[in-house]
């Protein structure tokens, strides 16, 4: 039993919210061993009470049950999460240079149109005289190039500053820029971790009063990597009506509460279908999202039908925000969203 053998056990303890674990996150300090009686030194950031609990209480699961081990030690030094400190590893955070407002879209799970959502709402924030930026931060499923009708080569600058292609007003980066049609994106850990920090401090933003970030689904190394990297203004939730969406949706709102970034409000998708004769189907169910929202306390931005135009129009590269607001429903639903998120400072 060696330092190195306690810290492959500890490697089982998630971080409270996240799927990557205490010892990946830098936490663990030190250990030491002394005639069976490991003591283990753990430093975190966070105004949560129950975080450093958890990671007590699971230090003790691992290490416990160990023969070799007379007794487990585990001592948390909790400190207070600076406005510039990412509360998960304690690392400095920096605002991008230019950037007023950054929002995250996220989801706990797939398949909810976040994408969609985050595509949307990027075009009807600059519909408003805004100045947007877009940021697809799914490495492994990069939508956004299809989803503007881009799909050239970003150039850089001779510092190696990228620089955003730009369409329908809104500047993007997307790792569908980098690759052919067909060519997989396998990149998962420290590569992940690479890729998601160029694409938010080595591009040339430039002034912008918004840059949305497009999240993958889920809560794993990118999600950890943008909270530690940026000082992000809030998050945005996207879910669909149905319980098994809302579950993951809780989800991506405890990891924002876990590293202090404020949720924003829940957009609900695909809220029901109208029919040509004009009568409401709740395919996915019916009010989850408001329910959810007021059981968070944060406010429900909006709901979005789901219809043919917005697929098709996404599919062509033409986000449905483009349309006229008072000929199409859904134009109007993501126009009204913008001015929400533009009330909200």
């Amino acid at each position: 039993m060696n330092p190195e053998s306690i810290l492959e056990l500890l490697k089982q303890v998630p971080y409270p919210g996240f799927s990557r674990d205490i010892v990946s996150f830098g936490l663990v300090k030190d250990v030491q061993i002394d005639a069976g009686i490991v003591t283990v030194l753990i430093s975190i950031q966070t105004k949560d009470p129950t975080v450093p609990e958890q990671i007590f209480n699971n230090c003790h699961a691992v290490l416990d049950p160990v023969p070799e081990i007379k007794h487990a030690k585990i001592e948390i030094d909790v400190q207070e999460p600076s406005t510039q400190a990412g509360s998960a590893e304690g690392q400095e955070k920096s605002n991008i240079p230019g950037v007023k407002k950054i929002i995250a879209v996220a989801s706990g799970k797939g398949g909810v149109g976040k994408s969609t959502v985050a595509s949307n709402l990027a075009v009807a924030l600059s519909k408003t005289g805004a100045k947007v930026g877009l940021c697809d931060c799914d490495l492994c499923g990069p939508s956004i190039t299809l989803m503007f009708g881009k799909n050239e080569r970003p150039l850089a600058t001779e510092d190696n500053q990228i620089i955003p292609i730009t369409a329908h007003d809104v500047k993007l980066m997307s790792m569908g820029f980098l690759l052919e049609d067909d060519s997989p994106v396998i990149v998962r850990g420290p590569l992940a971790t690479r890729y998601t920090q160029q694409f938010l401090t080595h591009v040339l933003w430039g002034d912008l009063d918004y840059l949305i970030l497009d999240l993958p689904p889920g809560t794993g190394d990118i999600q950890l990597t943008i909270v530690q990297t940026i000082a992000l203004t809030g998050a945005i939730i996207v879910t669909t009506p149905q319980e098994v969406a809302l579950i993951d949706a809780r989800k991506a709102v405890s990891m924002f509460d876990k590293v202090n970034v404020p949720i924003l409000g829940l957009i609900e998708n695909m809220a029901w279908f109208e029919c040509d004769h004009g009568t409401r189907y709740p395919i996915f169910g019916e009010g989850g999202g408001a329910r959810e929202a007021e059981k968070l306390k944060v406010p429900l931005l909006g709901q979005i039908p789901i219809n043919i135009p917005t697929r098709q129009q996404g599919d062509s590269g033409q986000p449905i925000a483009l349309s006229d607001p008072s000929a199409n429903p859904t134009s109007a639903a993501f126009a009204d969203i913008a001015k929400s998120v533009l009330l909200l400072g």
